[in-house]
C-alpha cells in the first residue's frame, strides 16, 4: 500500500499519435504533445552537417552510431537534414522502449515541470497489453523514473469512468487502429473484445492521397516563406532543403490534412455512394502557404471508410493499404461483433452505453449515423444508445480524464503498486497489483 495522497498523481496517457500528461484531480492534461519522434543517425550526420558549428562540436563528440532525438511539438516542428519521424508504437504495442522513456521524459521533466521521484504514476495502456509490455513499463517507472507509486489502467476501464459508468462499450478510435471494448463492473472482458486497422492516421493518409491524385499538393510549412513585396501583400517563395528526409516531409502534410479533416470532414448520414454525392458543393480551405483549395464528395468518403472499409479501394494509391480489406469490418459490425460474444445478461447494458472515445470520434455525425446503423443492425429489443460527450476536448482526453478522476480518489490510494513492493516482489507483481 501507497498512502501518499498528499501529493498529487501524475497521469499519462500514451497513445499512437499524442502524448497526454497532467495531475490528477484535473479537467485536462497540461501537456499534449505528438508520439512521434524526430531520430537523427549521428553517423550520418558527423561529417556532412556543419551548418551548426556548435550543434556540430557536440555531435562529433558523440560516439559513432549513437541517435539523437527529438521530442515534443517544438522539437517536431523544426525541420532538420537527415531527421527521420519515427513511432515508438506499432500496432497498439511500444516497439522501441528507449523512445518511449524519452518521451516519458519530456513530459514529466520539461512540461509537467515535476520530479518524478514525488508522485505516484497512473498510466494509461491498451486493453491488449501483454505481460511483457506492463512489466518492461513497471521497470522503467521505477528503475529509471524511481517513482514511489505506480499503476496501470485500461484505456476502456478510463473512458468509463470518465462518463461515471462501470459498464459500458468503449468505441476507442485512436490515431492507430479502433477498437471496441466491453467494461463490465470496471474489468474490460478481453475476449469479446474487436479491433481494426483504420485509425484517425489511416483517414488522414486517405485524404492526403486523395487530394494529390486531384493535382493539390500539400505544401509542408518548412517549404515556403512568405516575403513582403508591398505594404500588406505577400508572395510565397519556395525554399529547398535537399536534405529533408521523406519520413519528415510525410509527417508535416500530415499536421495540415489533419486539420483539413477535423474542419472540413463529416461522416454522412447514408452509406457513402458517388453518384449521390458527385455534385456536392464544394467547401474551401485556405492552406498554410496561401492556395485555397476546394474539396467535395472527399469531406463524406473519407469518413465513411470507418463504416465500410472496402470504400479505400476507390482511393488511388490506397488500393493496398488494408490487404485483407475484406476481413476489416466497419464500426456497427464491430460492435454487434463484440456484443455478441459477451454474456447475454450484460447485452442490453451494453447496447444502451456506447461510449465515443479518442480524437477521430469528435467528427461531426458520427454519434448520429453509428446509432441510426446499429437500430438497423441490432435485435429489436435492443434499446441503442450511443454516448457522446458533447463537448470534443473531453471525448480527445476522455481515457486521461478518466485517470485524472481515478487517481484522485481516496478509495484508490490503497491500490497503488509501490516501490517497496516492487523491490520486494519484482516487476512481475504488477500483474496482481493491476489486473
Amino acid at each position: 500500500m501507497y498512502g501518499g495522497d498528499e501529493v498529487s498523481a501524475i497521469v499519462v496517457d500514451l497513445g499512437f499519435h499524442t502524448c497526454k500528461a497532467g495531475y490528477a484531480g484535473e479537467d485536462a492534461p497540461k501537456a499534449v504533445f505528438p508520439s512521434d519522434v524526430g531520430s537523427i543517425d549521428q553517423m550520418e550526420v558527423d561529417g556532412t552537417d556543419n551548418s551548426d558549428k556548435n550543434s556540430g562540436s557536440a555531435l562529433d563528440s558523440k560516439p559513432k552510431g549513437k541517435r539523437k532525438l527529438y521530442v515534443g511539438s517544438q522539437d517536431m516542428g523544426f525541420r532538420r537534414d537527415h531527421m527521420e519521424v519515427l513511432s515508438p508504437i506499432k500496432d497498439g504495442i511500444v516497439v522501441d522502449w528507449d523512445m518511449v522513456e524519452n518521451i516519458w521524459d519530456h513530459a514529466l521533466r520539461k512540461c509537467l515541470l515535476s520530479d518524478p521521484k514525488e508522485h505516484p504514476m497512473l498510466l494509461a495502456e491498451p486493453c491488449f497489453n501483454t505481460q511483457l509490455q506492463r512489466e518492461k513499463s513497471a521497470e522503467i517507472m521505477f528503475e529509471k523514473f524511481q517513482v514511489p507509486a505506480l499503476f496501470l489502467a485500461k484505456n476502456a476501464v478510463l473512458t468509463s469512468f470518465a462518463s461515471g459508468r462501470a459498464t459500458s462499450l468503449v468505441v476507442d478510435i485512436g490515431g492507430g487502429s479502433t477498437t471496441v471494448a466491453p467494461v463490465h463492473d470496471g474489468y474490460v472482458l478481453q475476449k469479446a473484445m474487436a479491433t481494426s486497422p483504420v485509425g484517425g492516421e489511416f483517414l488522414t493518409d486517405c485524404l492526403l492521397k486523395s487530394l494529390e491524385h486531384k493535382g493539390l499538393s500539400i505544401k509542408p510549412r518548412y517549404a515556403f516563406k512568405r516575403k513582403e513585396i508591398r505594404h500588406g501583400e505577400f508572395q510565397i517563395v519556395d525554399l529547398d532543403f535537399p536534405n529533408t528526409t521523406e519520413s519528415y516531409k510525410l509527417y508535416s502534410q500530415r499536421v495540415i490534412v489533419g486539420d483539413i479533416k477535423e474542419c472540413v470532414c463529416r461522416v454522412p448520414d447514408t452509406p457513402y455512394d458517388e453518384t449521390s454525392y458527385s455534385n456536392i458543393p464544394m467547401t474551401p480551405y485556405e492552406l498554410p502557404d496561401g492556395q485555397t483549395i476546394e474539396i467535395g464528395a472527399d469531406r463524406f468518403k473519407i469518413p465513411d471508410v470507418l463504416f465500410n472499409p472496402s470504400l479505400v479501394q476507390a482511393i488511388p494509391g490506397m488500393e493496398n493499404s488494408l490487404e485483407t480489406a475484406s476481413f476489416v469490418r466497419g464500426l456497427p459490425q464491430m460492435v454487434i461483433e463484440s456484443i455478441n460474444k459477451c454474456d447475454v445478461d450484460i447485452r442490453r447494458e451494453l447496447f444502451s452505453s456506447i461510449l465515443l472515445a479518442s480524437g477521430t470520434a469528435s467528427m461531426q455525425q458520427l454519434k448520429e449515423r453509428l446509432e441510426k446503423d446499429l437500430l438497423e443492425e441490432s435485435p429489436q429489443a435492443a434499446r441503442v444508445k450511443v454516448l457522446a460527450s458533447g463537448n470534443a476536448t473531453e471525448r480527445r482526453f476522455s481515457v486521461w480524464i478518466g485517470g485524472s478522476i481515478l487517481a484522485s480518489l481516496g478509495s484508490f490510494q490503497q491500490m497503488w503498486f509501490s516501490k517497496s513492493e516492487y523491490e520486494e516482489h519484482g516487476a512481475s507483481y504488477i500483474q496482481r497489483k493491476c489486473p
